[in-house]
């Protein structure tokens, strides 16, 4: 009898309790800029960068939308990229709004100017405020539930492939290197996020021949199942020797009307084997129709818009969902 008591009660428990949650990624719309919002299923975040500065408190405003749907009130990691307006930008307005606990970046700025100048110290001066995780390859980000890890910063990449990866790559000969980058985007701080299954690339801005060094003359990294276009989808970076290496099935472009959406680079990741679709923020007005998705699958048709967000839910077997605030439309990858 007290047997089936104590089943009973672990019955009546195991309705009550709350579903374990899943992996949840907002893709915010920042104009052309950077700030994907990362909620680990044990409520844990990482905000990837907070889009520019200026314009009303708007892209702050977007991101405290995005972070109060997610039941989200405060940051526990804000990664930094790198220092460039578009990415760091926003930050002071931020941090005014919310509380930052951990700030993750490369180090120190490699730009130097009153522009640049301004940018770094207005976002050292809240860093100073919190705990500071200056990262390189190889390291994780600690959040609870999922597995962060850092595969760029400062100007370095991986040494060594992680596991189960570093097979050739049979694209390499065919790469074309771009002039040498001394700026802030070739020291991206580039992660890769692993719920289960599940496996989600970010580089941030990461250059063109920084990508080759991760994926050639092996792939350093491995197949993934979302790739966040580097760079916003500009023809500096994401060339096809690392969005083959990558086999993503889906692709998220964080794009502006104006700003990225490349047709060279649509048309890159459009004709990637094994990829199923492609989502961006912005319709790019430079695409036309030949070099955009489908209207379903972009957050924002106006140049004028009300800044939609893509949200991702994955579950631990590496099946996921992406959709659309603008339509409500959503499509399901199982594995």
């Amino acid at each position: 009898m007290r047997l089936l008591f104590l089943g009973f009660l672990l019955v009546v428990f195991a309705a009550v309790l709350p579903a374990a949650k899943n992996l949840e990624v907002y893709s915010i719309d920042v104009e052309g800029g950077q700030s994907t919002l990362i909620v680990a299923p044990g409520g844990e975040s990482m905000l990837v960068d907070t889009g520019w500065a200026g314009h009303n408190r708007r892209d702050a405003d977007r991101i405290l939308a995005a972070a109060k749907s997610a039941g989200v009130k405060k940051i526990d990691y804000l990664v930094i990229t790198h220092y460039h307006a578009d990415h760091a930008g926003g930050v002071p307005q931020l941090a005014e709004k919310i509380p930052i606990r951990n700030f993750v970046d490369h180090g120190a700025s490699v730009e130097s100017g009153k522009d640049a100048d301004v940018l770094f110290n207005a976002y050292t001066a809240f860093r100073d405020k919190g705990t500071h995780l200056q990262v390189k390859p190889g390291d994780t980000i600690p959040i609870k539930g999922i597995d962060v890890r850092v595969l760029s910063a400062g100007g370095d990449v991986l040494a060594a492939p992680l596991a189960g990866a570093g097979q050739p790559n049979p694209e390499c000969a065919t790469f074309q290197r771009h002039d040498v980058d001394t700026s802030e985007n070739a020291r991206s701080v580039g992660v890769l996020i692993t719920y289960g299954d599940f496996r989600m690339i970010d580089l941030g801005d990461l250059t063109w021949n920084k990508e080759f060094d991760l994926v050639c003359p092996a792939n350093k990294i491995g197949a993934v199942d979302v790739y966040l276009v580097s760079h916003h989808g500009m023809n500096m970076s994401g060339s096809p020797q690392l969005v083959h290496a990558l086999h993503p099935r889906v692709a998220i472009m964080n794009n502006g009307a104006r700003k990225g959406g490349s047709p060279e680079i649509w048309q890159t990741i459009h004709d990637s084997p094994g990829l199923l679709d492609l989502w961006q923020l912005h319709f790019a007005v430079a695409g036309g129709k030949e070099h955009n998705s489908s209207d379903t699958a972009i957050a924002n048709l106006d140049e004028i818009c009300e800044g939609k967000w893509l949200k991702l839910t994955a579950e631990k077997d590496g099946s996921f969902s992406v959709s659309n605030s603008r339509n409500k439309y959503e499509r399901s990858y199982k594995r």
